[in-house]
């Protein structure tokens, strides 16, 4: 039987950026931009969308006098995360 998919972590950029952060303590927006490719806008709205769902935390600030802003994933996240995972394996190996 297949299990559903998150719809939120169904968009490539949004799971992008959750495999990224399972890896990492934290990461910041430039780090996340480089590696996914994305637009500073798109990502960053994606980046709301993961926020408010709990499934990661934004915090901003300064390194120096240049704003910065990291991310890292929440339990929240991390669970949601390994239940989009195992429910993909539904659908690669179905019972």
């Amino acid at each position: 039987m297949f299990k559903p998919l998150d719809p939120l972590l169904h968009s490539e950029l949004r799971l992008a950026v959750m495999s990224i952060l399972m890896s990492v303590d934290e990461a910041d927006f430039v780090y996340l931009k480089e590696q996914t490719r994305a637009t500073a806008g798109n990502l960053s709205v994606q980046l709301d969308k993961l926020s408010n769902a709990g499934y990661i935390e934004i915090q901003k600030g300064f390194q120096g006098k240049k704003p910065r802003t990291t991310c890292r994933i929440t339990d929240k996240g991390l669970k949601a995360f390994e239940e989009y995972v195992e429910a993909l394996r539904s659908y690669i190996s179905p019972q």
